[in-house]
């Protein structure tokens, strides 16, 4: 299906699901981050976020872009500062958050890999989690749980599937902080990449 895009999204896009309502919300300029996922024999490897923003939810490996690199090199040193890991990342996709009464507006690129090296070990920031994306499957003994939705951001159900099928997408998220201080959901748009080839 092909809709008009949301402002701050580009490229050969099809769209994959969209909601909300109201006008995107406007913002004059961009902060870069990256957000890295392993994904490995029906699993994926998430983090619990122990502090700061974000605190308590389950979200890939990532943080802000330090000045003088590269996005993929601030992927590779946020996976291994918050997962104790190494890891061949790829390129996998590009999401916009707004929120509500913020001049700018996050942008995440996200990384994948289906291999790493290193032992994943809890940081001051994250603990690391393995999570099965089909039914609950058996690991070594104990029992991998399903992706956990309802403890992630209000987006992550719509693009990480399509980051588990390796397909690449576009996002954009607009939200309200609530007066409980979490952020709503007002409206969302989730695109895949049409390949050129």
């Amino acid at each position: 299906m092909t809709s008009i895009l949301p402002p701050g999204l580009e490229g050969n896009l099809v769209e994959y699901v969209q909601g909300g309502v109201g006008d995107w919300l406007p913002f004059d300029q961009k902060r870069f981050y990256t957000n890295a996922f392993i994904i490995q024999d029906e699993k994926v490897l998430l983090g619990l976020k122990k502090r700061g923003f974000g605190i308590n939810k389950y979200n890939g490996f990532g943080g802000k872009v330090e000045l003088g690199e590269t996005l993929t090199e601030a992927a590779i040193r946020e996976l291994k500062e918050e997962a104790g890991i190494d890891a061949p990342l790829e390129h996998t996709g590009s999401l916009l958050f707004m929120t509500k009464g913020a001049g700018w507006a996050f942008q995440i690129e996200i990384f994948s890999a289906h291999s790493y090296s290193g032992t994943p070990t809890e940081s001051d920031e994250m603990r690391p989690e393995w999570f099965s994306f089909a039914s609950p499957v058996s690991d070594a003994d104990a029992i991998v749980p399903p992706i956990p939705y309802e403890t992630m951001w209000d987006g992550d159900i719509h693009w990480l599937p399509l980051l588990i099928q390796g397909q690449k997408f576009v996002g954009r998220i607009d939200s309200v902080m609530q007066d409980d201080g979490e952020f709503a959901m007002t409206r969302h748009w989730f695109g895949t990449v049409v390949s050129n080839n």
